[in-house]
């Protein structure tokens, strides 16, 4: 493959960790992000910020775009306009993207588009992999139509691959960095009983497997892009307080989240026993298979 790449979301917790990975390869990255250039160039290294996706039409085209671009699904309370924007930001920006690409004097190699374990909604504690039937909810449907956009793209000359992502650990930022001040000052608990399943995934190894997912020519589809080894909700907060050594003894009580957060509450209390089946079975290797050290390499603890 030649070197030239787009990235959308390059600006984004896992994209700051990619895109030094992807220019220390060798590749030239083009970003596009609606920060100043100077922004995207203090996060992301030497890449060309692009503002417009427009302005990519009728392009000579790059040999390959990674698409993890949309607002956080845990940043705000989940309104009937809050969840339009969660789905604008990634369905209607990858329609978007799709047709951008189709405008290309050369179409790219490969497309690696985000997704998430969210895809299958809440699976209790049934394993999952990549073949597992969904359940039909918002995040179900969410990652279904974001998907299905990035497919449009699949050609004979074009693979595309779906990296359905897990809650991602990894230093100063991310899901765990919002858990760490509470359980820091011995403040924190399990979430209700604890039995719902939390597929975690380190970032580290998520940069690996987008850049696997890039270079294997024969990989295509979905893959579930988490840890060998997913944990209870009880499991993650026990080990985190170890490895803090604080104790872990203020749960929060179910109606409490839902009072507080409505719809999104299920994020919280719901998950799936995700396994990374097709990831493993083609060959890819974990770097943190245990959930102890991914949280002592992402906390310096």
């Amino acid at each position: 493959m030649d070197k030239r790449i787009l990235i959308t979301g390059g600006t984004g917790f896992i994209g700051q960790a990619l895109c030094p990975a992807l220019l220390q390869k060798g590749y030239s990255l083009t970003v596009l992000s609606r920060q100043p250039d100077r922004v995207v160039q203090a996060l992301c290294g030497r890449v060309e910020a692009v503002g417009d996706l427009k302005s990519l039409n009728a392009h000579p085209g790059f040999n390959a775009v990674i698409n993890l671009a949309g607002e956080g699904i845990a940043d705000k309370r989940w309104t009937e306009s809050r969840k339009q924007a969660l789905r604008d930001s990634r369905i209607a920006l990858t329609n978007a993207l799709a047709e951008v690409i189709s405008s290309w004097e050369q179409p790219p190699e490969v497309l690696v588009s985000g997704s998430a374990v969210g895809f299958y909604g809440d699976q209790g504690k049934k394993p999952v992999n990549e073949a597992s039937a969904p359940v039909d909810e918002f995040t179900h449907r969410m990652c279904r139509d974001w998907e299905k956009a990035a497919l449009a793209v699949s050609s004979d000359r074009t693979r595309v691959c779906l990296a359905r992502t897990g809650i991602v650990v990894g230093p100063d930022g991310g899901f765990l960095q919002r858990m760490l001040l509470p359980f820091k000052l011995g403040l924190g608990g399990r979430i209700s009983d604890g039995h719902q399943f939390m597929p975690w995934v380190h970032r580290d190894d998520v940069v690996a497997a987008l850049i696997w997912m890039l270079e294997t020519p024969e990989a295509q589809g979905p893959y579930n892009l988490v840890s060998p080894n997913p944990v209870s909700n009880r499991e993650f907060t026990s080990t985190l307080a170890g490895v803090l050594h604080r104790p872990a003894i203020f749960p929060v009580p179910a109606p409490v989240l839902k009072l507080g957060l409505g719809e999104m509450a299920r994020l919280l209390l719901t998950g799936q026993k995700a396994h990374p089946e097709k990831l493993l079975h083609e060959g890819f290797e974990f770097r943190y298979e245990e959930l102890k050290t991914a949280l002592e390499d992402a906390t310096g603890c």
